[in-house]
């Protein structure tokens, strides 16, 4: 399958009502994290299906899908990035190609949808073949807010090993983060962290509830027992 034989595939799908929809859910309008995003109106499983009709597309493909206007177009792009990466048999070499094509386009992977279905299997790994943690760190100092979300996304390719270093390092560097989104991606990590290790989480947070956004340290806490959700949200830890 070609990028054009995709984007006909998903133009045939398009539903102006699920589109109107996907553009007020995901915050198009002006002023909003995704000003200007257009979207077709396909529904994510619908568009997960294509890209089991589209394994094997080259990396060009690819690359013309994720520079697409259409936002589902770049989903399929990111999904297929991430099924590469994802397959046991995939050369180095190969994963080094899409991990480079994922960094240099980062600025098409531009909602936290696209971002959350990818960063921890095309640039968690990547950065864990390198051993070094300092792209990660250079992108939780961006100053795009997509980017930012990749870093601590990236790092749930760790926690999944049971590895929590990257997770605690960029969760420290995003604390004072301005935008809601990040609040989330960081909280949403740290609670999976607690999932494995409770305590490895409430050593972060003992240290640096007290500074954490409200939003950022509810969902830290939300499968917490009540009495101890307390004493964090009233800082009586």
């Amino acid at each position: 399958m070609t990028a054009a034989d995709a984007l006909r595939q998903l133009d045939a799908l398009a539903s102006p009502e699920i589109a109107e929809h996907s553009q007020r859910f995901f915050k198009t309008g002006p002023g909003e994290y995704a000003e200007g995003d257009r979207f077709l109106g396909i529904r994510v499983p619908r568009v997960r299906q294509l890209v089991k009709e589209a394994r094997g597309m080259k990396l060009g493909e690819i690359q013309a899908l994720l520079t697409s206007e259409w936002h589902e177009a770049r989903l399929m792009a990111v999904l297929l990035m991430a099924e590469i990466c994802k397959r046991a048999k995939t050369p180095p070499a190969e994963r080094q190609a899409i991990a480079d094509l994922y960094l240099d386009h980062t600025d098409y992977v531009n909602n936290w949808d696209l971002v959350d279905s990818s960063a921890h299997y095309v640039i968690g790994p990547h950065v864990d073949a390198l051993a070094d943690l300092s792209l990660l760190d250079e992108l939780a100092l961006s100053d795009s807010l997509w980017e930012r979300r990749i870093a601590i996304i990236s790092t749930f390719h760790f926690i999944r090993q049971n590895e929590f270093v990257p997770t605690l390092q960029i969760a420290t560097t995003l604390l004072n983060d301005p935008h809601d989104l990040i609040h989330k991606a960081v909280g949403w990590t740290l609670r999976e962290v607690g999932k494995r290790e409770q305590e490895v989480e409430e050593g972060f947070l003992r240290q640096h509830h007290a500074q954490m956004p409200r939003t950022m340290l509810r969902y830290a806490i939300e499968r917490f027992p009540e009495p101890l959700r307390q004493h964090y949200l009233t800082g009586t830890i």
